[in-house]
This record gives structure tokens, C-alpha cells and sequence, in this order.
């Protein structure tokens, strides 16, 4: 009796609850519809920015080091003791400048020697010519008697041959002018040598002391350096530079350049030389820039920081980097209509980004777009303005 009275309320407990449970099912569900209708139908809060037409640049930063746009050496052709140097560190010189002059004194007498030298030669010229002319007279003398049957054969072959013997004489001793004229010439070139200037090909006309190497009072060799000069206006910018950025560097292009020892300046320069090969160490190509520095401020073994501006955009579509999302494995923007309600998904292609500022292509964008609250969105979603702002900063 009592198992049966235990079957018959199990089974109304079965009867009543199945139906129960499918009645709170429905509920649910309708519940839920309800609530996603609600979701959909309610404006989502959303920060706009307008749609920017204007230049963008793509740019990157390298770092580098100054040297000077060209150097020399300054050593003296010839050894002796310098006795005077007009130059000294960091001192301005200019093209052709005497920057030192050596002990000339053997020099000067070897140039008086040479023109004694030259002197006798030339008396000896001046002599040889005058013996030329006694044996061409002899020889018409001859001549002449030889005509009237008075002189031999013999007498004329004489003088003929005395003729040639002077005028022989005479070359010789041309040639002996021409060369104690050489010698002097050269020795004289050598006594100039005492004088040592510094000279140089290019543009520039002044050029700044770099380092000295010798002081007054030393007798030094040939070819001994005694000053570098180096031309600092303009001043050359060394970098290297990897494959990914070679193939953006032109000639002619603009850059921007910072260095510790001026904070907050900048001074503007042009890349001149792109080298045609990379190192095989590093992996990377030589490029040079050449800056104006017409008050020397920049100077060679500075470190600097070199901003080059690889490409340029004029009249382009631009948005803020953060109103950019990604659906569907495409990069694209949610723009509100007309009327500020809604929004519209819009794909596009990202070109040039400066900073926060991006470059994108595609159709036609104008108005504003949303910057901030896009995950919300699908296409078509309702929208709530929470806050407007003029434009996009760089």
C-alpha cells in the first residue's frame, strides 16, 4: 500500500514539473529576445573626431655622427727648423694662408749658387758665340780665296770644320745655360717651400684648425704634418642604414637633425650620397647628409639624431591611428551619418602613418568617425555623441 501510495506522487511530481520547466524555458528566452531588442535599439555612447584633408609624412629617425665636410694635412715639402707657425688650434684660416715658414738659410745660398752657376754659363755662351762668329768669317775668307784659285781644298775643309767645332760649342753651351736656369728655378722652388701654406680646392674659403701637431722650434722632415684643417660649413652627417629603409632614401630628400648639445634645436639637412653596397658585417649601406652650419656650432664626433623624411603625401584623407579597428581580417573606420544617429561601416587602406596620424585610402571618406567606443558597433548601430572635437592633432 505504501510503495503504491509513493509511484502515484512520484508521477504527479512528473506531471506537474516537466510542463513547468518548458513554461520557465519560454520565459527565459522571450526575456533574453527582449533584452538584446532593448541592447540594439539603445544609442551607444561614442567620441568622434572629423575626417582631416591635408599633407602627411612618413618619416624615420636614425642616429649618426658628424665629420667635416673635407680635411687637409698641412706638412712642409722640404725639412728644416720651423721658425714661426701662424696658426694655431681652432684657429680660422684662410684659403692660401702662410701657416708656417721654416729655416730658409741654406736655402737662400743654394739659390745663390745655382745663379753664379747659371752667370758662367752664360759667359761661356756669350764666349762661344763670339768664337762662332771668328770661324764662319774665316770660313767666307776661304771661301772667297778658293774662288781666285788661292786657298786648297784642304784649307777650306779646315775652317769648315773649325766652323762646325764652334758652333758645337755653342749648343753645348746653351744647353748648359738651360740647365743652371733649371737648377735655379728649382731651387727657388725649394726655397718657397720654407713657406708653408695652406691651400685647397672647393668652395669654401675659410677652413678652422682641427689640431696641431708640431710647435716653434723643431726641426721636422719632409712631408711632416704640422696642422689638420677641416671645413666645418656645411658639415657632413655619417649614418648606416638597413635594407628596409634603403630602398626609401633618395637624393634630395629633406632631414631633421638633434644633438645632445643643443636640446630643443633642430638643424636641417639634405641626404647627398647613398653608397651602392652594403657591409657584409653590419648588413648595412653608408648614407651621407650635408647640414648647413654656418655659425660652427656643429661639430665633427657629435652624435646626432637624423630624421629623414622617406615619403610624402599632399591632400590626403587622415584619421586618428585609434579610429582604425579590424573586422573580418580588414582594417576600416566606423563614420556617423549625416544626422549623427548612426554609423557606417567603411573599409579602407592604410597608407602613411605620422605619429598618431594615419593615411587612408579607398572611397571618398568625409565627416567624422569614431575614435573611441567602436567595439560596440556593427554596421547601422545607433550612436550617441558623447563628446565632439574639432579635429584631429598631430
Amino acid at each position: 500500500m505504501r510503495q503504491r501510495t509513493g509511484v502515484f506522487i512520484l508521477i504527479l511530481l512528473v506531471i506537474f514539473t516537466v510542463p513547468g520547466w518548458f513554461i520557465y524555458q519560454r520565459l527565459a528566452e522571450t526575456g533574453q529576445a527582449s533584452d538584446r531588442q532593448a541592447k540594439n535599439t539603445q544609442p551607444i555612447p561614442v567620441e568622434v573626431v572629423t575626417v582631416e584633408q591635408g599633407d602627411i609624412e612618413r618619416q624615420r629617425t636614425f642616429s649618426g655622427t658628424l665629420q667635416a665636410q673635407a680635411e687637409i694635412v698641412v706638412a712642409p715639402k722640404v725639412s728644416g727648423r720651423i721658425e714661426q707657425l701662424d696658426a694655431d688650434l681652432a684657429d680660422i684660416v684662410s684659403r692660401d694662408q702662410v701657416v708656417a715658414r721654416l729655416d730658409n738659410d741654406e736655402y737662400v745660398q743654394d739659390v745663390r749658387q745655382v745663379e753664379a752657376e747659371l752667370a758662367v754659363a752664360r759667359a761661356n755662351l756669350v764666349e762661344a758665340q763670339s768664337l762662332l762668329k771668328i770661324a764662319e768669317r774665316e770660313l767666307e775668307r776661304v771661301e772667297k780665296l778658293r774662288q781666285r784659285g788661292v786657298s786648297s781644298e784642304s784649307q777650306r775643309d779646315a775652317a769648315k770644320a773649325d766652323q762646325l767645332a764652334k758652333q758645337a760649342h755653342v749648343e753645348v753651351t746653351r744647353a748648359q745655360v738651360t740647365r743652371a736656369e733649371s737648377a735655379l728655378e728649382s731651387a727657388r722652388i725649394r726655397l718657397g717651400y720654407t713657406t708653408v701654406t695652406a691651400s685647397w680646392r672647393g668652395d669654401s674659403e675659410q677652413r678652422v684648425v682641427a689640431e696641431r701637431y708640431v710647435d716653434e722650434g723643431e726641426t721636422v722632415s719632409a712631408n711632416t704634418p704640422l696642422l689638420r684643417i677641416v671645413e666645418l660649413n656645411p658639415i657632413t652627417v655619417v649614418l648606416f642604414v638597413t635594407e628596409r629603409d634603403y630602398a626609401l632614401l633618395q637624393q634630395g630628400q629633406n632631414a631633421s637633425l638633434t644633438t645632445d648639445a643643443y636640446p630643443g634645436e633642430s638643424f636641417g639637412g639634405t641626404v647627398v650620397r647613398i653608397a651602392p653596397v652594403f657591409r657584409e658585417s653590419t648588413r648595412q649601406a653608408q648614407v651621407e647628409l650635408r647640414v648647413k652650419n654656418p655659425l660652427l656650432r656643429l661639430k665633427p664626433g657629435m652624435f646626432v639624431r637624423v630624421t629623414v623624411t622617406l615619403e610624402q603625401a599632399h591632400d590626403a584623407t587622415i584619421v586618428p591611428e585609434q579610429a582604425l579597428i579590424t573586422r573580418d581580417g580588414r582594417s576600416g573606420v566606423f563614420v556617423v551619418s549625416a544626422d549623427g544617429k548612426t554609423v557606417n561601416w567603411r573599409p579602407v587602406t592604410l597608407g602613411i602613418q605620422q605619429g598618431s596620424r594615419v593615411q587612408v585610402m579607398g572611397e571618398p571618406l568625409t565627416g567624422r568617425v569614431v575614435v573611441l567606443g567602436q567595439q560596440l558597433l556593427d554596421d547601422g548601430s545607433a550612436i550617441r555623441v558623447a563628446e565632439k572635437q574639432a579635429g584631429i592633432r598631430p
